[in-house]
């Protein structure tokens, strides 16, 4: 039997379960887009930039925990694609992008649109591979699907046009045999090894990240019977941070003081299922005890005293009956005393003013109280996740996404298209910064197109938030950070999209249910203060005298009144 490449390839994802293939077409894409059009399993979803595709096919791989699909056409098309895929790709998530080539003779001439796919991929993707001949395919797709699958991450195909519309000869019926993946966990004498550490540590402090998911009450039960309190990564909060008493916020640039002093004060770190890369916030003289089921995770960002290889659940379960309970509590009762005192001055940071445009943290806490409870939420990179950070509040049936480790500027847009396609009735909820969002402002017209009924809150503050912080921080004036946006609503009006502008923070809540109860996409642009400081829970010297360093400088240059906004803003609330 007969059947060109294209055929075989959209034949195949049917059979892997692929629901949407994210991409912009192109000439290269014919034979796959014809291939598509004879069937109604897979849907092209088209959107105006590749990058946006690439971001909402990782998203989508994200919330279904399955392999999802991109596609771009050949040079400058598939080459768009490459942020997203860096994204994918260092968020461990299952993706296969097609990169459409020029002809297979032309290879290497200089032809129009040339670009060496198979070179430029290598950096974001576990596999990448050129198809040079039909004969080839069916065993490079097969590799590329289980790749992505097995090692969680990106695997690229790079298929020239005209292989896609060539013939090859498959078998009657195709058959997928999705690859199973092993449990893996420690030895036994590693584990009673690790079980007497713990059993005589003191001040035991457990860090969890993303590695957690799905472990959420073992990894409680192990808090409990350590009487250790647990910090959360932020791509461990959604996973960690519910229907957990042991819970002390998070640490890092965005973390709580809580969280930082939990770690600091420890003198046995555990660090479960997380890649926490700031060198800084490590405890100087604990031991550290590292379990990932990664092996190149263990040790990259701090030196560990006792590396495991495992997964969390597995091997927090084993670990569960080797130890004794503690009856110190001490160092756990400071921590949520001091967490407790934390989070009451967050909350006391998010007021409503009608004098003063709307704080960030005031918006942020309507969005969580006016959301679902299983909301998926995304949030651009910047200080929208400052406050996604600090004031969403997770169950284990809400999800929040982001671009937590590229920490890519516009993810959060189509992010949400891409979590929005699985199911239209759940809700989805995008956080956008003003910045981010206008870079792939286009993508509005792919929501609209497709009707998702995702719901887009700005952050307009006019300015790049987090990165004039750190100059500030620096001792750096913030020029090139201002930025003079568009009227957002009138946008999305003109898309057809239902849009709302908020100015006063008496009129916020009622907007946003306004907003979130509509069937269809809304977007609401939200005038937020310029100035607010999102302050690390670690002050260095260093830090102070470049943010005085900082108004010295304003003040001399005649932007004073930014001085006064800056105190307005964040002292008298």
């Amino acid at each position: 039997m007969e059947k060109t490449v294209a055929a075989l390839l959209v034949e195949t994802l049917t059979e892997v379960g692929v629901k949407h293939i994210w991409g912009v077409t192109g000439d290269s894409l014919n034979g796959i887009s014809d291939s598509l059009n004879k069937q109604s399993a897979i849907t092209w979803m088209s959107t105006r930039h590749e990058e946006a595709a690439a971001f909402a096919a990782g998203a989508e791989a994200q919330v279904t925990n399955e392999l999802a699909v991109c596609a771009g056409s050949c040079g400058p098309g598939n080459l768009h694609l490459i942020n997203g895929l860096f994204d994918c790709h260092r968020n461990h998530q299952p993706v296969l992008a097609i990169a459409a080539h020029i002809p297979s003779s032309e290879i290497g001439s200089n032809y129009f649109q040339e670009t060496h796919p198979q070179e430029l991929f290598k950096e974001c993707s576990h596999y990448c591979e050129l198809v040079s001949n039909p004969e080839q395919f069916p065993q490079i797709l097969a590799i590329a699907l289980r790749t992505a699958i097995v090692k969680r991450g990106v695997a690229v195909i790079v298929l020239p046009g005209d292989i896609a519309l060539q013939s090859i000869k498959v078998p009657d019926s195709l058959e997928w045999y999705p690859p199973s993946l092993p449990e893996v966990k420690p030895v036994a004498s590693e584990l009673e090894q690790l079980a007497d550490v713990l059993n005589s540590a003191h001040n035991i402090t457990l860090m969890c990240g993303s590695g957690c998911a799905g472990a959420h009450d073992d990894v409680v039960a192990l808090a409990e019977k350590l009487q250790a309190p647990i910090v959360h990564a932020l791509r461990g909060k959604e996973h960690i941070e519910y229907d957990n008493p042991y819970d002390v916020g998070m640490t890092g640039l965005i973390g709580f003081s809580s969280g930082y002093h939990a770690m600091l004060e420890a003198d046995t770190l555990v660090l479960l299922g997380t890649q926490f890369p700031y060198r800084a916030f490590y405890p100087e003289s604990a031991k550290i005890i590292q379990i990932d089921i990664n092996p190149s995770s263990i040790g990259s960002h701090c030196h560990v005293n006792f590396p495991l290889i495992g997964d969390i659940k597995a091997t927090v379960k084993a670990l569960l009956p080797l130890l004794s309970a503690s009856h110190d509590s001490a160092h756990l009762e400071k921590s949520v005393k001091h967490y407790q005192k934390s989070r009451q001055q967050l909350d006391d940071l998010a007021v409503a003013n009608d004098d003063r445009p709307i704080h960030p943290q005031y918006l942020a806490q309507q969005i969580d109280r006016l959301a679902t409870d299983d909301t998926i939420f995304t949030c651009d990179v910047g200080t929208p996740t400052v406050w996604a950070a600090r004031y969403l509040t997770m169950n284990g049936k809400r999800r929040l996404l982001g671009s937590f480790n590229h920490g890519s500027m516009a993810n959060a847009m189509p992010q949400a298209m891409g979590a929005q396609s699985v199911d239209e009735s759940r809700q989805v909820v995008a956080m956008c910064g003003d910045g981010g969002f206008a870079m792939l402002m286009g993508d509005l017209l792919t929501i609209a197109q497709h009707q998702l009924p995702v719901k887009l809150v700005i952050f307009n503050n006019s300015v790049l938030g987090f990165v004039a912080m750190e100059m500030k921080a620096g001792g750096y004036l913030t020029n090139g950070t201002e930025l003079d946006n568009p009227d957002f609503a009138a946008i999305a009006k003109a898309c057809n999209i239902e849009s709302f502008s908020v100015q006063k923070a008496s009129e916020l809540s009622g907007v946003l249910q306004q907003a979130f109860d509509h069937p269809g996409p809304a977007l609401i642009d939200v005038t937020t203060a310029k100035d607010e400081l999102a302050m690390p829970p670690q002050i260095k010297l260093e830090q102070a005298k470049g943010f005085s360093l900082y108004m010295l400088k304003a003040i001399i240059n005649g932007q004073g009144s930014e001085i006064i906004d800056l105190a307005k803003t964040n002292l008298f609330r």
